[in-house]
């Protein structure tokens, strides 16, 4: 039984090939026919910028095979129905941050397929690209099947990450503002963490607020901790809290 040959795209992935296959794909990438099967035959490329947009059809779709859009939602919603117009039914884009997210949703909106792909996966991809744009680049990639889409979670999770994300970010900077306060009254020789465990509780509050509108008796200061505070007031004998 012959062992069965794999694609390109699985021996770039694995690390299968050696310096000198690697040196010939370049090649023959550099050129108009590399000579490799054809996956997406009517693929798309897009270079994904802050201010606009770089698109590359075959030029067999149009006379003007590569075209810059604009980044807002017009031009973007524009570019679809050019792709559209083209019969480009799938596109690859670099992941570039939050810049490729309305481009990939009204992309997909119009029913084209979107392959975001990692920028440390096109560079593992041997060849020169130098004398083209990064936009046909990736189409002549995408089209041979040479890239490999990245995990997107659906759009009803991602909504949920999007507000845990959040979520986390409040909760650290709530704790840092905590330490904040922490510093600043060790800096006045307020030792009230060294007393209540929660300076943000009913009682570390109701000090700190007494503190700042100009109470300084330390006495009337510890009459307003809560009840269900552990700590004491000081006795005449011993004036400390146990």
């Amino acid at each position: 039984m012959t062992k069965r040959k794999e694609s390109t795209f699985k021996r770039l992935s694995s690390g299968q090939m050696n310096r000198k296959q690697r040196r010939d794909l370049g090649r023959r990438l550099a050129g108009s026919d590399p000579g490799l099967t054809i996956v997406h035959v009517n693929a798309g490329g897009v270079d994904v910028g802050n201010e606009s947009h770089f698109v590359a059809v075959p030029p067999d779709r149009d006379t003007n095979p590569v075209q810059e859009f604009g980044c807002w939602t017009a031009d973007l919603i524009r570019m679809a129905e050019w792709l559209n117009a083209c019969r480009i039914d799938t596109v690859a884009m670099q992941a570039t941050g939050v810049y490729s997210i309305p481009l990939y949703d009204i992309l997909s909106g119009h029913g084209i397929r979107v392959v975001l792909v990692n920028a440390h996966h096109t560079s593992n991809v041997p060849g020169r690209k130098s004398d083209v744009q990064e936009c046909q680049w990736l189409m002549k990639l995408h089209t041979y099947g040479l890239l490999r889409d990245s995990f997107r979670l659906e759009e009803k999770m991602e909504s949920v990450r999007t507000i845990w994300r959040l979520r986390d970010r409040h909760v650290k900077d709530a704790s840092r503002a905590v330490q904040h306060m922490q510093k600043a009254l060790t800096k006045m020789n307020i030792q009230l963490a060294n007393l209540i465990s929660d300076i943000t509780g009913v009682s570390g509050q109701a000090i700190i607020a007494a503190i700042l509108k100009g109470e300084r008796d330390p006495w009337k200061l510890a009459d307003l901790k809560h009840e269900m505070v552990r700590a004491k007031n000081p006795s005449a004998t011993s004036r400390r809290w146990t």
